[in-house]
């Protein structure tokens, strides 16, 4: 957090929420020290920087107060956001945003997060969701046990594309050195510094 990197996990339930605390208390728990220098909290303060954030992402319930555990998916997830926007990162990691969670929310999950890159949000998002990562990315990094077999900018993007890289068959892009130096394998990188 103190670099300005927020991750959001895949499983919302297991590390991204206390699901016995409220959506506020979850709201704010990463920025707890910004908000109360002496770790006493104020109710009031707590509950207007979560209900800023709810409203922001349209998250459906009955208020703050109520317990994340009670909300939908989708609107779990929505909190998830909100948790580690509060903090005002500068890079944002979304892990498979949009796992378990019907097309309504991923809709609006979508919105919030190209909205997010509009205002100048770096974000990486990770999914195996091939459609999710050809509509959302301007450029994609494919992967293949462990190394990157292509860098694929937007214009260029096919699920053909993505699939052929993702069997391990490196692609090499004039224009994409990351998918250079992949084809290249380990070795002395700039100043002899190692690659890989």
């Amino acid at each position: 957090m103190n670099a300005g990197i927020a991750y959001i996990p895949e499983d919302r339930h297991q590390q991204g929420l206390v699901l016995d605390f409220s959506i506020a208390e979850n709201v704010t728990l990463p920025i707890l020290t910004r908000l109360f220098r002496r770790l006493l909290v104020v109710r009031a303060t707590e509950r207007e920087v979560a209900r800023s954030f709810t409203e922001q992402f349209r998250v459906r319930m009955t208020g703050v107060d109520q317990a994340v555990s009670a909300l939908s998916g989708g609107n779990q997830q929505k909190v998830v956001l909100a948790k580690w926007l509060a903090s005002k990162p500068t890079v944002l990691i979304l892990d498979e945003p949009t796992r378990g969670i019907d097309i309504g929310a991923k809709v609006e999950v979508h919105r919030i997060v190209s909205e997010l890159a509009a205002q100048g949000l770096a974000i990486l998002l990770i999914s195996s969701d091939l459609p999710e990562v050809l509509a959302m990315s301007d450029r994609i990094l494919v992967l293949h046990e462990g190394r990157i077999t292509a860098e694929i900018p937007r214009d260029r993007a096919s699920e053909e594309a993505v699939m052929y890289a993702a069997t391990g068959n490196v692609e090499v892009d004039p224009g994409a050195d990351v998918a250079r130096d992949a084809a290249a394998g380990p070795g002395p990188g700039p100043e002899g510094a190692p690659r890989g």
